[in-house]
């Protein structure tokens, strides 16, 4: 047994849960009381997508490093995602279209959040949850740029984040064509989870980071290269409203690659 000098801070465990509850449950949620004000300037159900992903990743990465257990971050990032869903029914989300597409998006998408805090978990020990805390907080910044900005980021950088491949699977399935839109997100993240699990179960040894990065960059171009539907709730707005002109289905924004592919192409249009 470890002398008590050595442990890891007897506040450590207290603080690294309270990250969890912070930033996979309680900033999803204020985010989605804060756009469901009718005074808000921007509606839930076109960045529930970001949202939930952030939500996902939060409770996923951050609780299997800080319990050093797979399993645990999967359960706990998928009770997050119901409650979240079930949130948003309570304030303004439509029904789910496709619950088995958003059930299938929330579980891949838990799997590989969950399985990249267990490999920090088993390479950094106690500090696992450290590197998963910047890491969830740097996609999310990222994410959340796009989001508000949909031109300040290229696309390709977005292509290159696991919780914007969520966002796109979970966007699809909830509020429009169903997460088979954005298969290729959808296998961008089983593919790194199956990799990064295999880094996790072989450490101490080195060589299966290259497999792990070589997937990674491999499935970034994949998603770059086959986004999926460009606007996946177009479904959603014309059963809403039969009549409505294509711009409007332009203001509704899946997620912020294609948000920003698809301004683009309107000023192009324009000039």
């Amino acid at each position: 047994m470890k002398p008590v000098s050595h442990a890891q801070p007897l506040f450590w465990p207290f603080l690294a849960w309270s990250t969890v509850v912070v930033a996979g449950v309680a900033a999803p949620a204020l985010a989605m009381l804060w756009l469901s004000n009718p005074s808000a300037t921007a509606q839930l159900a076109p960045v529930s997508g970001p949202i939930l992903a952030l939500g996902l990743m939060g409770v996923g990465m951050i609780a299997a490093a800080a319990a050093g257990s797979l399993r645990i971050g999967i359960l706990l990032a998928l009770v997050t995602g119901a409650g979240l869903i079930l949130l948003g029914r309570v304030l303004s989300l439509p029904p789910v279209p496709h619950p088995l597409a958003a059930a299938l998006a929330f579980i891949i998408a838990s799997i590989s959040f969950a399985a990249r805090g267990a490999l920090f978990a088993r390479t950094a020990s106690d500090k696992g949850w450290l590197i998963a805390v910047f890491v969830v907080a740097g996609e999310a910044a990222i994410l959340l740029t796009a989001a508000a900005l949909p031109d300040a980021l290229p696309d390709w950088l977005l292509a290159l984040l696991p919780a914007q491949w969520a966002s796109m699977a979970i966007q699809t399935a909830i509020t429009g064509t169903g997460a088979l839109a954005a298969s290729s997100a959808l296998l961008a993240l089983a593919g790194t989870a199956a990799a990064t699990l295999l880094v996790a179960r072989l450490w101490p040894r080195r060589w299966p980071y290259a497999i792990m990065f070589t997937a990674w960059l491999g499935f970034s171009a994949l998603v770059w290269h086959h986004p999926g539907s460009p606007v996946p709730n177009s479904d959603l707005a014309m059963t809403a409203a039969p009549a409505a002109p294509a711009g409007l289905h332009a203001a509704i924004a899946p997620d912020p690659m294609t948000a920003g592919a698809f301004a683009r192409l309107l000023r192009s249009v324009e000039q």
